[in-house]
């Protein structure tokens, strides 16, 4: 039998490798621990519940022309990296639609080294590819030996899980794959990446749906934050 969809009809049932990644973000989202924190507890259970109701209502498909960036050249490592660890099966489900990812910037304008060394790429949410207007999720891609600015988001919460590489936040510890960072509305935080080996996280905001669709990131006034001043709406 002939499958007559068109890629402009496409929803998520149709496509089970797309699936297969939520699957894997459910995962983390309902199997890892809090810590003992009730804000980490809270907000992984705000993932799951949005996420479970994205799921059953077999949102559609937006196709996107695949983009790469610079950093990108770091991505098969990365995945090599991950299914070595405990993410293993996140990154092999990555793997199988790294051909569909839209890697971006989420900056009008960015210093020429922080472009050489950053992309992101979101796979539910406003921009898709799966659609979804309470929740995104993606994944952010850093080379080695990497300094992402200062900078805060108002009225969205955030948490980062690493699915490769060794990365520091704050420079108050060194967190390994499998680790969740929660940052709240507000909360400023900047990332700092090993020097040997790419860091791929993964990532999900929650917010208002208004919000998330148009999101805000403030970058501390520093000379070096202040190089970076365009709009954005990437998940750093």
């Amino acid at each position: 039998m002939t499958d007559t969809t068109s890629p402009a009809d496409l929803r998520l049932r149709d496509c089970p490798n797309w699936t297969y990644l939520l699957r894997e973000f459910d995962v983390l989202y309902r199997n890892g621990t809090a810590g003992g924190s009730p804000s980490i507890r809270s907000h992984r259970k705000r993932v799951r519940d949005r996420l479970s109701a994205c799921v059953a209502s077999n949102p559609a498909i937006l196709s996107r022309p695949h983009e790469v960036k610079p950093v990108t050249a770091h991505f098969a490592r990365a995945l090599d990296l991950g299914e070595r660890s405990a993410m293993q099966g996140m990154a092999r489900a990555l793997r199988e639609v790294r051909g569909d990812l839209a890697w971006e910037y989420g900056y009008d304008k960015l210093p020429k080294a922080l472009a050489q060394k950053y992309a992101y790429c979101e796979v539910l949410g406003p921009k898709g590819p799966v659609q979804s207007d309470g929740l995104i999720l993606g994944f952010v891609l850093f080379a080695p030996a990497t300094t992402y600015p200062q900078h805060s988001h108002q009225d969205i919460e955030e948490s980062y899980i690493s699915v490769s590489g060794a990365w520091s936040e704050n420079d108050t510890a060194v967190y390994a794959p499998g680790s969740l960072i929660l940052n709240r509305s507000g909360d400023e935080h900047r990332i700092t990446t090993g020097e040997l080996d790419p860091c791929l996280l993964a990532y999900a905001w929650t917010g208002a749906a208004g919000r998330l669709a148009e999101p805000m990131m403030k970058l501390t006034a520093t000379r070096k934050a202040g190089a970076i001043t365009a709009k954005s709406r990437g998940p750093y």
